[in-house]
């Protein structure tokens, strides 16, 4: 076994059962069920100390015990839990990511200060734990006949409410010359539960006393339990006894029950019949290496392979009906793993080294496409277009393994919201939607610190103090909400709060104050609240930890651009506000559509274009009658400056992004063209409305245009226009 191979895969498994038990704690206030989020945190707990164990990593294993013991009696109904336990676990969570941190950086120790952190956060931990029983309060144990013990234990047959343990305990002979008093073990089963009944068994006693060695234990125990601990805390309690008794630990019926339902769902994973019973609890680990060892024994003697499920039951291991739970859950384990072969893990890498070669195959496809076209040969054309097919086909596969839900980013998000939320002192709630929605996984990892810094600023910013929200009749929690969503071939994120919203005539002023926008000038909403994405601009009256420097969103809004987005802003005073991130799914290959100006072609992202019209010029303006409705458009001859000779007609190719529509005036179209997307070096970057460039089969070059600019371009162009006239007019 490669143990560096074993470590690594322990880490991954770590930070994901970390992530689930933040995840559930996150939520078991606002859960109907939160005793199943206890549970799911517990196992969580559970596994990471026990994986930590066969590792050796004790530090691990000593502070998880103890965060597992204070679960328990969260789980036993004996804590309940709230927002200051939920921080106190969710510090442990920290501690632990700590410590995984360090174990992947390839220190197996404990260093200095996460053990001192580890010993403040369990001497909190202890607080919450329930003091220990004092020797003083010993234990009296009630001694019935053997039949009374066994009608207690199986009392709930006959449908009464008390569910009892049935343990059989036989002591070796010389248990006590090792130093061990088996009462001081039977008492101790008083701190996991009651005894409800025991029965002091004297059958091996010598029938003549003189034979009787007084170093010699000869006594038996037949005791009924009342716990709600499993099988394998109960065994615990003989632990240091284990080679030297003999014990069998039968269920109430009501766990053969849960035993059942717990194997039916257990995760499909690959586990022999043996690893499902322990699983579920049903089998101790030391049960199953006596009934391995007695199979193993069997066939060194020669007989017949004896099923370990048959040894089981005759050990009085386990009842029948978990037996063929288990065999039929291995059954199903095994189907599961056959699908499952079918599928593998590849490396990131790999996916985007071939997205890079679909990218050039299209280009290549293009270029033989275009030379069967220009020597007239039907063949080739027709085998050229049957190769674009697959190509396209190709692409969109290759693009389709790129694709994450987007759930996954917002789900860290609410950790955010708890933990500001108390450092400012507000009550915030998070509410998610859309979490299925997909796009690259380039485009995810590099959105995740904007849509962060909008979090925080909804947070410190958009939400008002209770005693506000509560004056404007307002529930006290305040809401930030996270949305995604697909829209014409893009996803559309919206973080939006119900706090007080944007302040109109503040955001003006201090654009006038800093020169940014003429007193005199008169703009709607949407140009006041794009001026907060202004470097430096802020209206905050003092700076806390959070914002206040007016640094963050114009770096917000870069970030965003240069993923080819566009960022705007909904906001109505005393209701909230709402920010759109326009994102396109792919970064790397999408459907285009050729346009010429003059000898330039460019590429309009096809999602975004609704018809191509002829054009009419006779009117003069810069608008047109589509069907009743005015059509304002863009000659891109002027828009980049294009000097050459007209064509005999224009086309208008219609378009539309985040609710607006328009028109792009245009002297030729060319038609459908799969466009592979290349950066432009840092001597283009600056160029506006252009965000990135392609190559065509012929081996030219042709620019894309990024519809969201170009029409904030226009409209600002305008509004200067308008502005012009109307200052001529007076």
């Amino acid at each position: 076994m490669d143990l560096d191979a074993a470590l690594q895969t322990f880490i991954a498994e770590c930070r994901e059962l970390l992530a689930d038990m933040e995840t559930a704690l996150l939520g078991i206030e606002q859960t109907a069920q939160p005793e199943e989020a206890v549970n799911a945190i517990f196992r969580a707990a559970h596994t990471i100390k026990g994986s930590a164990g066969l590792f050796g990593l004790d530090h691990f294993v000593s502070f998880t015990h103890v965060v597992e013991s204070l679960l328990d009696e969260v789980r036993d109904g004996k804590l309940a839990i709230g927002d200051e336990l939920v921080v106190l676990l969710l510090s442990c969570c920290d501690h632990l990511t700590v410590l995984t941190d360090r174990l992947e950086a390839g220190h197996l120790d404990e260093d200095p200060a996460s053990a001192q952190n580890a010993q403040l956060l369990m001497a909190q931990l202890h607080r919450w734990l329930a003091p220990a029983p004092s020797a003083s309060s010993a234990l009296t144990l009630p001694d019935v006949p053997l039949a009374e013990v066994e009608r207690i234990a199986r009392q709930d047959q006959g449908g009464t409410t008390e569910e009892l343990w049935h343990l059989s305990l036989r002591f070796s002979r010389d248990v006590l010359r090792i130093g061990m008093d088996p009462l001081s073990f039977i008492r101790y089963l008083g701190q996991i539960g009651r005894v409800a009944a025991l029965v002091t068994l004297a059958d091996a006693l010598p029938a003549n006393a003189d034979e009787m060695d007084p170093e010699s234990c000869y006594l038996g125990f037949e005791i009924a339990l009342q716990s709600k601990a499993d099988k394998a805390i109960i065994e615990g309690v003989f632990e240091f006894v284990q080679d030297d008794c003999s014990l069998r630990i039968l269920p109430p019926n009501s766990r053969v029950e849960d035993y059942v339902a717990l194997i039916k769902g257990l995760p499909e994973e690959p586990a022999r019949l043996g690893e499902i019973l322990v699983n579920c609890g049903s089998v101790t680990a030391r049960e199953l290496q006596a009934a391995l060892a007695a199979q193993a024994d069997g066939a060194v003697a020669g007989g017949a392979e004896q099923k370990l499920g048959a040894i089981l039951i005759e050990q009085q291991a386990v009842p029948p009906a978990v037996v063929d739970a288990a065999l039929a859950k291995q059954r199903q384990s095994s189907e599961t793993r056959s699908q499952e072969s079918r599928s593998i893990r590849v490396d990131a890498d790999r996916l985007d080294h071939l997205i890079n070669l679909v990218g050039e195959l299209i280009i290549a496809g293009a270029s033989a496409d275009l030379l069967a076209r220009q020597v007239h040969h039907p063949e080739l054309q027709e085998s050229t277009s049957r190769m674009a097919g697959l190509v396209q086909e190709v692409r969109d596969s290759a693009l389709q393994l790129r694709m994450v839900k987007i759930g996954a980013t917002f789900n860290k998000f609410q950790r955010v919201v708890h933990d500001v939320s108390r450092e400012i002192g507000k009550d915030i709630a998070l509410q998610v939607s859309g979490e299925d929605a997909e796009l690259d996984k380039t485009v995810v990892e590099k959105i995740g610190d904007p849509l962060l810094h909008l979090v925080r600023n909804a947070i410190d910013h958009g939400i008002e103090p209770v005693e506000a929200r509560v004056a404007r009749g307002k529930p006290a929690k305040g809401l930030v909400k996270l949305n995604a969503f697909h829209e014409s071939g893009s996803i559309v994120i919206e973080v939006s709060d119900d706090g007080g919203g944007l302040k109109r005539e503040r955001i003006l002023a201090k654009a006038v104050e800093r020169g940014l926008v003429d007193a005199e000038a008169r703009l709607s909403d949407a140009e006041v609240f794009e001026l907060i994405f202004e470097p430096g601009f802020s209206t905050a009256e003092q700076v806390t930890n959070l914002s206040g420097r007016g640094v963050g969103m114009d770096v917000v809004k870069r970030n965003i651009t240069a993923l080819r987005g566009t960022v705007g802003i909904r906001s109505a005073e005393g209701q909230g506000t709402t920010v759109s991130v326009r994102l396109p799914l792919t970064l790397a290959i999408i459907d285009g559509f050729l346009v010429k100006i003059g000898e330039s072609i460019f590429v309009v992202p096809l999602d975004q274009i609704e018809e191509c019209i002829e054009f009419d010029d006779a009117s003069g303006h810069d608008y047109c009658d589509l069907r009743g409705e005015v059509l304002p458009f863009v000659r891109l001859r002027e828009f980049f400056d294009i000097r050459a000779p007209l064509p005999r007609r224009q086309s208008v190719v219609v378009i539309h992004h985040g609710g607006q529509r328009a028109g792009l005036v245009v002297d030729a179209l060319l038609g459908e063209f799969q466009t592979v997307i290349k950066p432009l070096s840092r001597v283009f970057q600056q160029v506006k409305c252009i965000s990135g460039s392609t190559i065509l089969g012929s081996g030219a070059v042709a620019l894309i245009l990024d519809i969201g600019a170009l029409l904030q371009q226009t409209g600002q162009r305008h509004q200067l226009a308008t502005a012009s006239h109307v200052a001529r007019a007076h």
